[in-house]
């Protein structure tokens, strides 16, 4: 039995749009989004402990051991494998790559990432739509890192349908502020009334289709964020991604993104990241990706 998986990749994602387009009796807001899978994340290393603990070894400022998505995550799946028998304990390792409050989902994505990796490590053999089901108990973007390919997403996120998306490469800034997601969600200045679209609406436009609607009151609350969007705007079609903080604009060629990053203002953290179509690990369900 294999008792080890290093080096497993927790993809970011871009939302390529975000409307909201209305709120449920519940309070969730009603969403409709492009997510796009990126080439840069966080990395995960996982090992098998002969007992039932889970333990974190990385030390991660600001998030408690308790709160962390990846050790809910594996506490989660635990309670399965315990259904079925198996004393099932993890030693987790994380890079922190992503920062955290940039709306790249790379909270949700570790614990993704978790759920698909001890699920092979300690062959508790659930499905894609099982561990999906798992995800959302964790988070609404949960569910996408699990489905394995870029997704047109709907009601809270969890809705998801492959989509075709064009071959990019993305310069993204951190302005450097950390987001608090439900601060955003809960302004009253929010657009919450959308019209909402059709997945072939995008297909048709793309890069250039919609808006985040998260964008304005991100903005408006936090400077240094409309401050990278006016100034990566002058070379496309610059925007928010979530509920901010990062920003990103898209670009044909490498090159051009190349020469865009070269030129970006020393107090923002910036970076490049190529768009991908699928999860580097989704190899480990024994379902097959989702196909269009």
């Amino acid at each position: 039995m294999v008792r080890t998986l290093n080096n497993c990749p927790a993809p970011a994602k871009l939302n390529l749009f975000l409307h909201v387009t209305g709120r449920r009796a519940d309070g969730y807001h009603l969403l409709q989004s492009v997510f796009q899978l990126i080439d840069r994340g966080d990395v995960l290393h996982f090992s098998i402990r002969d007992d039932e603990t889970i333990h974190r070894s990385t030390e991660l400022a600001g998030v408690p051991t308790d709160s962390d998505l990846v050790v809910r995550a594996a506490k989660l799946l635990q309670t399965e494998a315990k259904r079925q028998g198996k004393v099932a304990g993890a030693e987790i390792a994380i890079e922190k790559n992503l920062p955290m409050g940039g709306g790249l989902g790379g909270g949700s994505s570790d614990a993704a990432t978790t759920l698909l990796a001890l699920n092979h490590l300690w062959q508790t053999r659930l499905t894609r739509t099982e561990l999906m089901a798992l995800g959302l108990q964790l988070g609404a973007d949960v569910p996408f890192f699990l489905f394995g390919r870029n997704a047109f997403a709907e009601g809270i996120g969890e809705a998801l349908l492959p989509v075709e998306t064009p071959e990019s490469w993305f310069v993204v800034i951190e302005p450097g502020v950390s987001v608090p997601t439900q601060q955003i969600f809960s302004s009253t200045e929010l657009t919450r009334d959308t019209k909402p679209v059709k997945i072939s609406d995008f297909s048709g436009a793309q890069e250039s289709f919609g808006k985040n609607d998260l964008q304005v009151v991100a903005a408006n609350l936090f400077p240094p964020i409309a401050d990278a969007i006016k100034w990566l705007q002058q070379f496309g079609n610059a925007r928010m991604t979530g509920s901010g903080a990062c920003v990103f604009c898209p670009f044909k060629e490498e090159q051009q993104a190349d020469a865009v990053l070269a030129t970006v203002p020393p107090q923002w953290k910036a970076w490049k990241a190529k768009a991908i179509t699928h999860h580097p690990l989704a190899y480990l369900l024994q379902t097959k990706v989702p196909q269009t």
